[in-house]
């Protein structure tokens, strides 16, 4: 059977580690677990910051020549929880790091980057790019990025209003987005693979949660990225407050019939993917015609 763990990650070691840092943000006057940290800006508005990377999945879009897609997975993924607190994106920030960099592949990882932010006008500030030999190997590549984005406090989500009985509706992903790719690269060892299947860009959200928030009360969002729907929703849900959720609601990416055939249980892909839902939002149950429920509040 495969795994995450048998590939080498563990989600377990992941949360014992926030765990450990959850002091010293505490010490600042932070708060850890959301999805973008918050800063009062002034009495109406709040900063929303956010910082993450691509992941090994920056290893298989190397390996296909899709740097620039790489560049759009950072880009709609930091936005992406910038937007989970009713947010706007206003800039980004990335970082390129290699053994030895490559201009065109750097080229390629920031253009895609910058195809993302004039999609949902989030300006590119810049950056930094570092060669760092001895700490990466020959041909490896690292990618991270920082969005930050403003939102008015009356306007701020943050599922504080969530209550039993509300439901979930779920927001289609394109695919993997940018998370289970140390357990797939495995599956892919060092053959040909479908980039196509495999490497489909991370979903922009922008957009679709403007246009839900048009039509609904939207109480909560979620970004499903790394430990899957169970792993992600809970966080923006008050204490005390679970979720049922039904996974035949909704079609699957046939991605995920790939990670079927090669072993991968359904248990595990809860655990780790998306598994065709890319964002959760929360909304009154009255509301629920406004897009496809996956699950109810308990």
């Amino acid at each position: 059977m495969s795994s995450y763990e048998t590939a080498g990650v563990s989600l377990g070691k992941a949360d014992e580690i926030v765990e450990r840092l959850r002091a010293a943000v505490v010490s600042t006057g932070g708060e850890i677990g959301s999805f973008a940290g918050l800063y009062p800006l002034d009495d109406e508005r709040l900063l929303a910051a956010t910082t993450d990377g691509v992941g090994t999945k920056l290893m298989l879009s190397h390996r296909a020549g899709r740097l620039f897609d790489a560049g759009r997975d950072l880009a709609a993924h930091c936005i992406g929880d910038v937007i989970t607190t009713g947010a706007k994106p206003l800039f980004f920030l990335d970082y390129v790091a290699a053994g030895e960099l490559d201009l065109e592949e750097v080229a390629q990882l920031v253009e895609g980057v910058a195809s993302v932010c004039r999609e949902v006008d989030c300006m590119l500030l810049g950056g930094e790019t570092a060669e760092l030999p001895g700490i990466y190997r020959e041909g490896e590549l690292d990618f991270a990025g920082t969005c930050v984005g403003m939102v008015q406090r009356a306007e701020l989500i943050d599922g504080s209003r969530c209550k039993p009985g509300d439901v979930v509706l779920g927001l289609p992903s394109s695919g993997l987005h940018t998370n289970g790719f140390t357990l797939v690269r495995g599956l892919v060892g060092d053959g040909d693979f479908d980039a196509d299947l495999l490497l489909a860009p991370h979903k922009l959200y922008v957009d679709e949660v403007r246009e839900l928030r048009r039509r609904a009360d939207v109480k909560a969002l979620a970004h499903v990225t790394g430990g899957g729907i169970l792993g992600n929703l809970p966080r923006v849900l008050p204490d005390g407050m679970g979720v049922e959720i039904d996974w035949d609601a909704w079609e699957r990416p046939s991605v995920y019939a790939w990670l079927t055939e090669r072993g991968v249980s359904e248990e595990e892909q809860r655990r780790v993917f998306n598994l065709g839902v890319g964002m959760c939002a929360v909304v009154p149950a009255e509301e629920a015609a406004a897009g496809t429920v996956i699950g109810r509040l308990v």
